[in-house]
């Protein structure tokens, strides 16, 4: 197969991972677009790309592009996904997929109808040992679930100097902090604990009630001074979830504790043993048993399930975390467009999914009431 060319909207900090991971994957960079054609311009040449398209309509009339990366912010993902997915071409697009259900609902429709691959990067799936505690789930090692727990922590939104497109609810969407990051924790733990959840109690916070008005690069370091504006979106947030099994879960999110920087934890607690995963942690998966027969799987090509020693590319001992999980994920993408089907590859319809446990979030944090999750 010849290699694959790819176009990049957006060329943030996640932009730039996408180009890393597509180009490692063995595609062929042909273009970005930035959110300015003088942007685009400067992004291209540091990036050694030969185009900086002028806009959405000269990305999709490239006929040197098969796959679109879409990485800009939340607001623009329905009509770049869609006006993608429309022209033949394949779409990786950065989640949410959508800021509303409704749009979530068109695209993945969309791409079911086109028989293009449309795929969402919860890319966590890809830590190795997460697929060993998924692969020892499925097995029956931990019994019947009885309890899951967990949390998402952050802080680079803790100082009210801080900012970023995704506080302002018409960019980033109705939720912030779930919708950013309890998505990823909602995803892996559906995913590795093979139950749904089918209904939610939550209850979200603004804790810091002015912000300085947004400037600069995403994760930047916070400038004192200058003028604030009032923040409506949530910094932490709280949810509890029932499964369609009956398996009670717990999570918290919050993009203001300190010292946390991507801190997603979580255990999964069964009735012959338990399992718990810290990405802050992550050549480490603890199980525990009752009859304190602890035990720390680390990962490595050599040991555990065949999909944690897939995606051991490196040696034990050698640290592998998020740069490996993304590159993994855009790796898998293109082989399914080659024709193979990768295990846990995360689609438009796993984002839909996520539209759907975030939609039940927000209303059940109007209502405080237990509000039933669109299965």
């Amino acid at each position: 197969m010849s290699k694959l060319g790819v176009a990049i909207l957006g060329t943030g900090m996640i932009g730039a991972v996408h180009r890393r991971a597509a180009l490692l994957a063995g595609a062929t960079l042909r273009g970005v677009m930035a959110s300015s054609p003088a942007r685009g311009q400067e992004v291209a040449q540091d990036w050694g790309v030969p185009k900086a398209y002028a806009d959405l309509d000269a990305v999709i009339a490239d006929p040197q592009v098969q796959v679109v990366h879409v990485c800009t912010p939340n607001h623009l993902h329905r009509a770049m996904a869609q006006a993608a997915l429309e022209a033949g071409k394949h779409v990786i697009c950065e989640k949410p997929l959508a800021t509303t259900l409704e749009d979530a609902q068109a695209l993945a429709a969309l791409a079911q109808s086109t028989g293009l691959v449309a795929t969402v990067p919860f890319v966590y799936r890809y830590h190795p040992v997460v697929r060993e505690a998924r692969a020892r789930i499925a097995d029956g090692e931990l019994g019947p679930l009885r309890l899951i727990h967990g949390s998402y922590l952050q802080d680079w939104l803790l100082d009210p100097a801080s900012n970023n497109w995704r506080v302002d609810p018409a960019l980033g969407g109705t939720s912030r902090v779930f919708a950013d990051i309890g998505s990823h924790w909602c995803d892996l733990v559906e995913w590795v604990g093979g139950e749904r959840f089918a209904e939610v109690s939550a209850a979200f916070e603004t804790v810091i009630a002015q912000r300085a008005v947004a400037a600069g690069k995403s994760f930047a370091t916070p400038a004192a001074g200058g003028q604030t504006q009032a923040v409506s979106s949530e910094d932490v947030a709280a949810a509890m979830f029932k499964t369609g099994a009956g398996t009670l879960a717990t999570l918290t999110v919050s993009q203001v504790s300190a010292g946390r920087r991507n801190r997603l934890w979580f255990e999964i607690d069964g009735a012959k043993a338990s399992v718990a995963f810290d990405q802050e942690d992550c050549e480490r998966l603890w199980i525990g048993r009752p009859d304190q027969r602890e035990e720390i799987f680390v990962r490595g090509p050599g040991a555990g399930s065949a999909e944690q020693r897939r995606l051991s590319s490196l040696p034990a001992g050698h640290a592998q975390g998020y740069a490996q999980c993304f590159e993994a994920f855009v790796a898998d993408t293109y082989r399914a467009i080659a024709g193979q089907t990768p295990e846990g590859l995360p689609t438009f319809a796993d984002g839909l999914r996520s539209a759907r446990i975030v939609e039940g979030v927000i209303a059940s944090a109007r209502t405080r009431a237990w509000t039933h999750i669109d299965a």
